[in-house]
């Protein structure tokens, strides 16, 4: 016989689940933070991670459902779980925004009016507050605020691009729940003069191009939508939605975001290390030099450019392909790979949304549209997403696992 949760959290003597607004709402507010600040992915990747764990440390410091990954302080089965959430998001993004103090407390006070005054909030309030502090003070020295010492040199005298590459010091980063940068790190790329390199290259330039003839008009439109700001928001915007027609409580519901923005900040450490480690070229320089590659399949088009502006990174692995691996990983783990209506908002432009009948249909869109974009090469974009998937499963296995409570209650 199935017991209602509600009564079988009574019996077991701790309260039922709360409605987990409060999760999916600060996320939001710390997308709307960062948007003002004009954070780039990198670091904004970092700061939702300090946040998300920040609060589901807090909450499984009150309900205790799941382990805490930094805060070990004690526990308090009385205080208020929201409150608790609450303060280390507010205290999180504070510590990293400052100039921002006011919408964030703005924010603030809207989510305590769903907490009455009491030592229930005031408890909370001290438990949150606490594991932001921890969370805060164990990423002080991540190596994502070293000097940038990238050096773009081939030899004396001789003219290179002055434009650096996007935060090159994260590849030297300290992950989250996994010891080193390069655990995951894949093997190199395919040779320039092998098979599948030419396949590849045939792709990306057929498809790619800015005056592609075989890509659909469809594919363009996937390719304008997925920047790089709606492919990492829109996994958020994704599991807020799949959290919410499942109904999770608190505790589940900040454990999916915290698993999510661990593996999405990791995908930004562990891929930099293996883009800068491999130092592949990217589909312009490769095609526009076709001719040097040793390759008799592949013919150089001196005058080919992207439908998408290059990013400035190297190439292999695909940033997006692992990005895509975490994610899926992580909903797939959660809710299933069954069908779910998802529909995902420009971030840019509320007018523009998409819409999806499953995860993988929205990771094949995105993945799809690296290469009709012209900035990826298809293989990069697989091996990415194989790498995705395995520190996903890492993260998960040996991160905010289900305490003996949370067996119990289901």
């Amino acid at each position: 016989m199935k017991l209602h949760t509600a009564v079988l959290c009574a019996a077991l003597g701790f309260a039922p689940l709360a409605r987990a607004d409060v999760v999916t709402d600060w996320n939001q507010t710390a997308m709307d933070v960062m948007k003002a600040e004009k954070v780039g992915r990198n670091p904004w990747a970092r700061s939702l991670a300090m946040m998300h764990v920040a609060m589901s440390d807090a909450i499984n410091s009150v309900q205790g459902r799941y382990t805490r990954l930094i805060y070990d302080g004690p526990t308090a089965a009385g205080a208020s779980a929201e409150a608790a959430a609450a303060a280390a998001a507010r205290d999180m993004l504070t510590r990293l925004y400052p100039a921002a103090k006011a919408k964030i407390d703005e924010a603030y006070e809207a989510s305590l009016k769903a907490t009455p005054a009491g030592s229930a909030r005031t408890n909370g309030v001290m438990v949150g507050e606490r594991a932001s502090a921890a969370v805060f003070a164990d990423r002080a020295n991540d190596a994502t605020a070293v000097p940038e010492t990238y050096r773009p040199l081939t030899k004396p005298g001789v003219w290179v691009p002055t434009v650096l590459p996007l935060f090159p010091h994260y590849a030297q980063a300290k992950p989250w729940a996994i010891e080193r940068a390069d655990a995951f790190r894949p093997g190199p790329p395919p040779a320039l003069t092998s098979a599948l390199y030419a396949r590849d290259y045939n792709e990306t330039k057929d498809f790619g191009g800015q005056k592609s003839t075989r890509r659909t008009a469809e594919q363009t439109e996937a390719v304008k939508f997925w920047s790089s700001e709606n492919a990492t928001n829109g996994w958020f915007a994704a599991a807020a939605q799949l959290a919410t027609a499942r109904k999770l409580g608190l505790a589940d519901d900040a454990r999916v975001f915290a698993l999510l923005a661990m593996a999405f900040a990791n995908a930004y450490t562990l891929d930099w290390d293996a883009k800068f480690h491999y130092n592949a070229w990217r589909p312009m320089t490769a095609i526009r030099n076709g001719d040097q590659d040793g390759n008799d399949a592949t013919e150089r088009d001196a005058g080919w450019l992207p439908l998408n502006q290059t990013p400035m990174h190297p190439e292999y692995p695909s940033q997006s392909g692992i990005n895509n691996g975490v994610a899926t990983r992580v909903l797939h783990a959660v809710f299933g790979s069954g069908p779910a209506a998802i529909v995902i908002t420009d971030f840019a432009d509320p007018k523009l949304k998409r819409s999806f009948a499953s995860v993988q249909q929205m990771s094949d869109e995105q993945k799809g549209g690296r290469v009709w974009g012209g900035i990826h090469f298809r293989n990069s974009v697989e091996v990415g997403e194989a790498m995705g998937r395995n520190v996903a499963d890492y993260i998960m296995a040996n991160s905010i696992k289900p305490t003996r409570n949370v067996a119990e209650v289901r």
